[in-house]
């Protein structure tokens, strides 16, 4: 199976990793920011660079919209999978007019109210995970799988 990581990084990206055992059997292609987390934490992985900042920044959201397309037609992964945040958003909407698979993972953090990335990707999600049952009033077609870290 070929997976599509997409993360900021930050804690976006160290949650992703953080369930690596779920797809380290499978053909990995990470995007996220060219950033020293990233660098040191993705080295000897295929990795595609996006834009950033991503927050109020139109340019960089259309750029990330135009990669997100440019990544999936080159690499037609049979899954796209994001703990969030900005530079989700566009990859989830290619995705969906792609008809690639999504799953999105709220983070572990963020228990009192929903993620601008998670309200934005969860009408976008095939699968929409949640990591503490308290996540379920904001998203209650989520499935919770419990906490990552």
């Amino acid at each position: 199976m070929k997976v599509l990581l997409v993360a900021s990084t930050g804690g976006h990206l160290a949650q992703l990793l953080a369930v690596g055992d779920a797809w380290s059997a499978h053909e990995r292609h990470w995007v996220t920011f060219r950033k020293a987390d990233a660098l040191s934490a993705l080295a000897g992985e295929k990795v595609t660079w996006a834009f950033h900042p991503t927050t109020r920044n139109a340019w960089n959201a259309l750029r990330n919209q135009v990669l997100a397309v440019v990544t999936l037609l080159r690499d037609r992964p049979d899954v796209v999978v994001s703990t969030g945040a900005g530079v989700s958003v566009p990859f989830f909407v290619a995705a969906r007019v792609l008809r690639v698979r999504t799953m999105y993972i709220e983070v572990f953090d963020r228990v009192d109210e929903p993620t601008l990335s998670g309200r934005l990707n969860y009408p976008l999600s095939d699968a929409f995970c949640l990591q503490w049952d308290e996540q379920l009033s904001a998203y209650p077609e989520g499935v919770v799988v419990g906490r990552t870290l």
